[in-house]
């Protein structure tokens, strides 16, 4: 399933803008930047575009070219991101627009100075991430208890993730080859390209050969994705991002 889509991404933003994202995002790729990276920057910088452009062309709150953006508009921006989403979001914008900024700058030599220049990164606060206790754990296995094919589908998805430890994008972006039953092993393709094997126990081998099995028998089952939707022929996508954390004590396993 691809995930970069920049005929989306650039939809209806001006052609400055359009055409400066793909310029950049042929250097990302041609500096092997994996594709949920370049996303996310082409992502944060499509944001800071469509932010600009709703406040118009003239006066100093928006502009439809990116060679004329501004140290209090990237504030602006920032502040907003902060107070529609979170501090965190924020910080990801942040270090995805100094990228940009700097491509314009040192690699094409469009801009003297980086208007990310001395714009200070949000602070952000430290938050434990609770452990999900085993009772509850019990509870969501038990939800997915059955033989339909999203039952058995879920399963597998909710085990591998508890008894890995994972990231939600590392499981849900896995291909069938990944999956090694020989070896009771996943390989995870994490960020920045750090690829590892993870092993895991008999329980989840049990429910991943369970689901393959049924994965066998369905429309969508020469798909390279491990992951397949419910009904149709098409790649289960995941939704969010964030991390589960594994506790050694969990009766998964």
């Amino acid at each position: 399933m691809q995930l970069l889509d920049l005929d989306k991404i650039t939809l209806g933003m001006s052609g400055a803008w359009a055409g400066f994202l793909r310029d950049w995002d042929r250097t990302l790729r041609a500096g092997n930047y994996p594709e949920t990276t370049r996303y996310n920057y082409l992502l944060a910088v499509a944001q800071l575009a469509r932010y600009l452009g709703d406040r118009g062309s003239g006066g100093e709150e928006g502009t439809h070219d990116p060679l004329n953006v501004t140290k209090p508009q990237i504030e602006a921006f920032q502040a907003w991101m902060i107070s529609s989403r979170s501090a965190s979001t924020a910080v990801n914008k942040h270090k995805a627009l100094q990228q940009f900024f700097k491509w314009l700058a040192v690699d094409e030599g469009e801009i003297d100075r980086s208007p990310m220049e001395h714009v200070k990164q949000p602070r952000t606060s430290q938050k434990l991430i609770p452990i999900v206790q085993a009772e509850d754990t019990s509870k969501i296995l038990a939800a997915c208890r059955g033989k339909t094919f999203l039952q058995v589908r879920d399963e597998a998805i909710i085990r591998l993730l508890c008894n890995t430890g994972a990231r939600l994008s590392e499981v849900g972006f896995l291909k069938v080859e990944d999956i090694d039953l020989n070896t009771d092993s996943v390989h995870y393709h994490g960020k920045g390209s750090k690829d590892r094997r993870v092993r895991f126990g008999h329980r989840t081998a049990r429910a991943l050969s369970r689901y393959l099995r049924a994965r066998a028998q369905h429309n969508g089952a020469p798909l390279p994705d491990l992951w397949l939707a419910d009904r149709g022929g098409s790649h289960w996508p995941p939704t969010a991002s964030r991390s589960w954390s594994g506790d050694a004590d969990w009766p998964l396993d």
